[in-house]
Formats: C-alpha cells, sequence, structure tokens
C-alpha cells in the first residue's frame, strides 16, 4: 500500500509541473487556478516577498502555508525544506539565511526537482542545493541542519513516524523543525480516508492535531506548538473531493486547516 500511494502522489504532482494541471484534480477538479486550488494555496505570501523571483516558481507552488515568513531563520544557517517542489520555499530561504548559509531542497519526483534547478537558475541564487529523496529515507548526515521547513508535503506520508524520526536525526541539537502543513480536528469519514485520490490531493492522509503532538514527542522533540492559520471551505461549491455527498460534506466541515507546526531538538 505504501508503494502505491507514493507513485500516486509522485505520478500527481509530476503532472502538475508537465501539464500544469491542478494537484487535487483526482478530488474532482481538473484545471489550474480552480477555485480548490485556490482554496488550499492562495494568497500565502507577500508580494515584496517573492520580487525578483521566477514566475514558474511562484506559479507551481502547492503549499497550503508560507513556512519561510513564520520560521526563524537566520543569517548563516543551514535550512532543508521536505518536499521541495518547484523550490520557491528554498529559495527564499535562501535569501534569509544569506550567503553564509546554505539552503536544501529535497523532493522524489524528477520533475520537480528539473523545474526547482532552472527557477534557481534564473534567479541567480546560488547558496541552493536540489537533492533527490523520500523524506522518510533523508540523504543526509546526522545534525547538519538548523532548521527544517515542509509546506504541505508531510500529510502526504504514509510512514508520518519515520519522517519525523529523520527530522529529528538530521537536525542539530537545539534545532528546530517549522512546517506548514493540513491538520485535522476531528476524524475523516472513512470514504475520505481510504481514498487514494484524496491523499495526493493532501486531506485523507493529514494528522488530527492531538496525533501530530504525540507523534512529535515520540520522535524526541519538545517546545512543540500548532497554530492554526486557514479553514478551509469545504462546501460543494469549493469543487473539492465533489465525488462526496451533501451528507458527508457536513461531517467534514470545519475540521480541516492549514496549520504552522514548531517544534525543537533538545540541545542535548
Amino acid at each position: 500500500m505504501s508503494n502505491e500511494l507514493r507513485e500516486v502522489i509522485r505520478e500527481k504532482y509530476a503532472a502538475f509541473i508537465t501539464k500544469k494541471v491542478s494537484c487535487c484534480g483526482s478530488c474532482g477538479c481538473d484545471v489550474p487556478n480552480s477555485k480548490a486550488d485556490q482554496a488550499i494555496t492562495g494568497n500565502l505570501y507577500d508580494e515584496n516577498d517573492l520580487a525578483g523571483l521566477p514566475f514558474d516558481a511562484i506559479q507551481a507552488s502547492l503549499g497550503c502555508g508560507n513556512p519561510t515568513a513564520l520560521a526563524s531563520l537566520n543569517q548563516g544557517e543551514t535550512v532543508l525544506d521536505l518536499g521541495s517542489g518547484a523550490g520557491l520555499d528554498v529559495l527564499l530561504s535562501a535569501r534569509r539565511v544569506g550567503p553564509t548559509g546554505k539552503a536544501y531542497g529535497l523532493d522524489m519526483t524528477d520533475e520537480m526537482l528539473a523545474e526547482a534547478r532552472k527557477n534557481q537558475e534564473k534567479s541567480g541564487i546560488t547558496n541552493v542545493e536540489f537533492v533527490k529523496g523520500h523524506i522518510e529515507e533523508m540523504p543526509f548526515p546526522d545534525k547538519l541542519m538548523d532548521v527544517i521547513i515542509s509546506n504541505c508535503v508531510i500529510n502526504l506520508s504514509v510512514d508520518k513516524d519515520k519522517v519525523l524520526s529523520e527530522a529529528f536525526r538530521v537536525l542539530k541539537p537545539g534545532g528546530r523543525f517549522a512546517v506548514s502543513d493540513i491538520v485535522l480536528t476531528k476524524n475523516l469519514p472513512k470514504k475520505v480516508r481510504m481514498n487514494l485520490a484524496a491523499w495526493s490531493g493532501c486531506i485523507s492522509g493529514s494528522l488530527r492535531d492531538v496525533d501530530y503532538r504525540e507523534k512529535l514527542t515520540s520522535a524526541g522533540f519538545e517546545n512543540i506548538s500548532i497554530t492554526f492559520t486557514r479553514v478551509y471551505d469545504l462546501s460543494l461549491e469549493a469543487g473539492i473531493c465533489t465525488d462526496l455527498t451533501a451528507d458527508e460534506y457536513e461531517q467534514i466541515k470545519g475540521s480541516i486547516s492549514g496549520a504552522f507546526i514548531q517544534a525543537s531538538k533538545p540541545v542535548k
């Protein structure tokens, strides 16, 4: 099941970047910039922050938040973006850590990596490296990163315990975990949870807020906080998962949110 889901997700995001179709097309919307896309990804970045960055990187952003604005990034730090896509958050991070710092992007999709490297070249930002790999098996040594960010990607993994364990491993003591993700406030109907399409649309794989805290604690993190940033309108008119009935929409109404999750690795 894990490999099947991973391949569904990889194909969906490869199709997005090569054909510019909606990342949530399998949930009922199949055109770019649809209402469903905008409900999740719209209006997340300040125009001043985006100035000078390639339009393709901005247009291809599929996040549910803006971790680069919410995370504390300092000059000289090393940052890792999990599921870096077309590279927008990596480029923004690289600007903030400056020439003495470095920003890594990790992604499993060749098409996304190619797009990200093209956007890096266009931007002229050099303190960046895009690496192929899975967020459950990060190809980095222990204690390399000062900060880990991610934007609506951890919810896609079928082994979130492994993701968080790996994040803990590659962070330096005192390092920070600062990600945007989809978080649930109540359980989803089985029809949504078991829908492979909904996994690639960032919904059914999401964790309950209490479960996110528990998994971070089990991985070794401390100082955990979850701040809700946006509650999603999943009405029929929004165009998200249009195969659900009106009653099923009512069951999940108000339960799906964008959130900023923070934690830290103990200094000792």
